[in-house]
């Protein structure tokens, strides 16, 4: 068995390249994958930044965890077109092309997963609008706080409420909400 300096000086530049390249990546790629299984991130892809008008996580083509997958993909594709007898150029256009698609794939599988989150904060103003249920009776003139049960961002919620109207709305009648008393009262009326 050659020794690993024999192999390595028989090595022409460009595979020394795709070598150096493929090995230490792999590594970093291979642990990044075991890591995310276990629930760590070796790499943080998400800016510091809170921006008041950020929308979510767009679609992020140049992050740390893609120029990892694309050097590791680069450097193993590259071997393998030298390997079969291909020229330099030929490899090192097959192997960026290969790169690049890694990179568009992770990209659009972190895309999706973070598309894929829930909030699952009650915004209460979508309630306006809605109709629900009394669940405790309100009392008048906004004389004293009842419970509605409405659903609210496709999830039944019980909520306080609130009427102007003349009368009380007893249990069971149904009401539509008019208005948010404040962040967590319905103010509504009977249908």
């Amino acid at each position: 068995m050659e020794s690993f300096t024999d192999w390595w000086s028989g090595l022409s530049l460009i595979l020394k390249i795709y070598w150096a390249l493929a090995l230490p990546f792999t590594v970093i790629f291979v642990l990044q994958v075991i890591l995310s299984f276990l629930g760590h991130d070796m790499v943080d892809d998400v800016p510091d930044a809170e921006v008041s008008a950020d929308h979510g996580i767009g679609f992020q083509f140049f992050t740390l965890k893609n120029f990892i997958g694309f050097f590791t993909i680069f450097g193993w594709t590259g071997i393998a077109v030298i390997e079969s007898g291909a020229s330099a150029g030929v490899s090192i256009i097959v192997a960026a092309i290969a790169g690049a698609l890694m990179m568009l794939t992770m990209a659009g599988m972190f895309y999706l997963l973070m598309k894929a989150q829930a909030d699952g904060t009650m915004k209460i103003e979508k309630a306006v609008g809605e109709t629900g249920e009394v669940y405790l009776t309100i009392q008048s003139k906004r004389g004293g706080l009842g419970k509605v049960q409405v659903k609210v961002m496709g999830a039944l919620r019980t909520l306080d409420a609130l009427t102007d109207d003349e009368a009380d709305i007893q249990t069971g009648k149904i009401v539509r909400v008019s208005n948010i008393v404040n962040d967590n009262t319905l103010l509504v009326t009977s249908k």
